[in-house]
């Protein structure tokens, strides 16, 4: 069974995961439009983050940053290679799109990678309803990056039922 919880970024565990997210985006995209935040780095960042567990290991990971106080970012989505296919990472989306919602945010963001190796993300943000958009926040136009964004509500139970 797979339990959302928040995570904290300073558990071994967690560590190792946030590591492994690093790795997988310098792996399949340039330094300049890698947007991950480093393991040291989370006290600093204002970003929320929330683990997925199972049986007693962290298999994914998923971040809120409110950027003001109607719109907030999706950020460090992750989920190991091993836990794919087994709804982590809807899990995870809906677990942030709740903390949005009970933080009163209006909207959500986030940016992800352009190429193949984000394909599955894309796919997983589409069927929660996120639409593509311009830039927001900081963020430039870059043909690595796809940005999306969506309003903040009471979630569609359907997503959360087909394994999404």
């Amino acid at each position: 069974m797979i339990v959302v919880q928040k995570a904290n970024p300073e558990d071994p565990q967690v560590q190792k995961l946030i590591e492994a997210h690093v790795a997988h985006g310098n792996a399949h995209y340039p330094a300049e439009s890698n947007h991950h935040i480093g393991a040291g780095s989370y006290a600093d960042s204002g970003v929320q983050l929330f683990g997925a567990w199972e049986e007693g290991t962290i298999v994914g990971m998923a971040g809120l940053k409110a950027l003001d106080a109607s719109h907030g970012e999706l950020k460090s989505m992750h989920v190991l290679d091993a836990a794919r296919g087994k709804g982590v990472g809807a899990k995870l989306v809906a677990a942030v799109l709740e903390e949005a919602h009970r933080l009163g945010l209006n909207q959500l963001s986030l940016e992800t990678g352009s190429r193949e190796a984000s394909s599955a993300a894309r796919r997983l943000y589409e069927r929660f309803s996120f639409q593509y958009c311009p830039p927001f926040g900081g963020y430039a136009e870059d043909p690595e990056s796809v940005f999306m964004t969506r309003p903040v509500g009471p979630l569609v139970q359907h997503h959360e039922r087909d394994g999404a």
